[in-house]
């Protein structure tokens, strides 16, 4: 009896002591709870205070820019079936991206004043503002506005439409300024603030992360090399800053993907692309770059299979200008560009970028691979021409003897004409009474195929239509937005 009694007393006592510790041990996890919640709201806390004050020593060197300009009264839309061929938006895009329009009674004179807001930023002491193209490029007349409440008149120093970067200037005492930041240096995933003046609302602040880098293929502009964020920008952020966590613009807010504001993907022009180019807008007033005379084109792992590769690495050459620095360099067609002066080149665009941030006259070398040898090649670069120029280069294989050009199937361009979900490029405009035009082709066809070979780029149809070109016809699959049918083009054959 005694032992079942003191067996039964130190079963009593272990439960006791269980609960003892199963309550104490709850208490320590509900203390030990609530001091990781008071870790995580100091966590918050804190970054909450770096944003505040990153924009507080910021914002003072951001601008708001109205800029005006007398622009001729337009053709309704409806006139137009597809819309005008060179406007990627459908219309003007000085509204598009502003939203800025005057009252009606302004469009039904021969002339109309309009104006766009948008932003900038102050960077040096001598009241030099970089901002966009597309906001001043045109502009009779520019106010600038800082947040301590001083207005100014601004005067252009130069524009840049290539790469929409401008530099204004205002003429002003004790100027806050803003640093720019190595754009190369911020990574994907990085904190960053963009400031600015959306829908005329005065440096608004807004909080994201660098989503991607190196982004192009928008024919925003001629160079594209865009920091993604989710950052929310629209209409009006545009020209305002995007700045790291070290109070440093890392880039300008230059566009947005979706008509209608913010949707969490906005794009910035890196700040050592800006830096560059502003810096020959205030020295010279222009912007020269180099010329290397190529037709870059992006490798798949298709082409790369193609041509016998394992890796998918470099840009393919399939056509090099006769005279041009790359042909002077050894270049040849089918030629695949590794690097250029130690930089690994991986896109058509990292290519033209790169060669555009030299002057001409610059020596630079030229790693690629022939047929499956890695050679060294120096070419003394050319001076870009001139963009008419250019065009008419381009034109004188594909459009002239065509008798239409064709431009990327943009994510715009497929909601105009109805071809969402769908591959090719966009017949941007025909020449009239061409062998185009009478088979039917109009702007806003899409090409789908040339000789039975899928086109997703305009660097792909070019290569096909040279190919084409050569052997004297081209089967062009075709959709204008109804139905799918074959055009065949025939031409005087030049097989060489």
């Amino acid at each position: 009896m005694r032992t079942t009694s003191n067996s039964k007393k130190t079963k009593v006592r272990q439960w006791g002591l269980f609960w003892i510790f199963l309550w104490l041990s709850l208490g320590l996890l509900g203390e030990g709870a609530h001091a990781q919640k008071q870790n995580n709201i100091a966590v918050l806390e804190s970054l909450g205070e770096t944003f505040a004050t990153i924009a507080e020593d910021a914002s003072p060197a951001v601008v708001g820019i109205k800029a005006e300009v007398q622009r001729p009264r337009r053709p309704k839309m409806e006139q137009f079936p597809f819309g005008e061929p060179f406007d990627p938006f459908g219309e003007d895009f000085f509204d598009y991206f502003f939203r800025r329009r005057q009252p009606q009674s302004w469009q039904q004179q021969n002339q109309r004043r309009q104006t766009a807001q948008g932003s900038g930023f102050i960077i040096s002491k001598e009241g030099y503002i970089l901002t966009n193209n597309h906001l001043v490029g045109e502009a009779e007349e520019m106010s600038v506005e800082l947040q301590d409440g001083r207005s100014f008149t601004a005067e252009i120093v130069g524009t840049d439409p290539d790469s929409d970067v401008a530099v204004i200037q205002i003429d002003g005492e004790n100027l806050p300024t803003l640093e720019l930041a190595d754009s190369d240096e911020i990574e994907v995933g990085k904190w960053v603030l963009a400031i600015g003046n959306p829908l005329g609302l005065s440096h608004t602040v807004t909080a994201g992360i660098i989503s991607a880098k190196g982004r192009s293929g928008f024919q925003l502009a001629t160079y594209e090399d865009f920091i993604q964020t989710d950052a929310a920008i629209n209409f009006g952020n545009s020209g305002g800053p995007l700045i790291d966590l070290h109070g440093k613009a890392v880039g300008m807010n230059t566009a947005i993907v979706g008509p209608g504001g913010n949707i969490g993907i906005g794009f910035a022009i890196p700040a050592n692309m800006a830096r560059q180019i502003s810096g020959q807008l205030i020295e010279d007033g222009e912007v020269v770059r180099g010329y290397l005379g190529v037709l870059p084109q992006d490798m798949t792992k298709q082409m790369a299979e193609a041509f016998g590769l394992d890796d998918v690495k470099g840009v393919l050459i399939p056509q090099v200008t006769e005279g041009s620095a790359a042909d002077k360099a050894g270049l040849k067609h089918n030629d695949i560009i590794l690097e250029v002066e130690g930089e690994t080149v991986d896109s058509a665009a990292k290519l033209r970028n790169l060669i555009a941030g030299y002057k001409p006259g610059t020596r630079v070398d030229i790693v690629i691979l022939r047929d499956g040898d890695r050679k060294t090649l120096t070419a003394t670069l050319d001076k870009r021409p001139e963009p008419e120029e250019m065009v008419s280069r381009e034109r004188d294989e594909t459009t002239t003897r065509l008798g239409f050009s064709v431009r990327n199937l943009t994510e715009q361009l497929a909601q105009r004409y109805g071809f969402e979900g769908e591959s090719g490029v966009i017949v941007d405009r025909v020449v009239s009474r061409s062998q185009a035009a009478q088979k039917g082709i109009t702007p806003g066809t899409l090409i789908k195929e040339v000789n039975r070979e899928p086109v997703e780029k305009v660097s792909e149809f070019k290569t096909a239509i040279i190919k084409a070109l050569k052997e004297g016809q081209a089967l062009l699959l075709v959709d204008n937005g109804q139905v799918s049918q074959y055009v065949l083009l025939e031409f005087e054959n030049e097989n060489d």
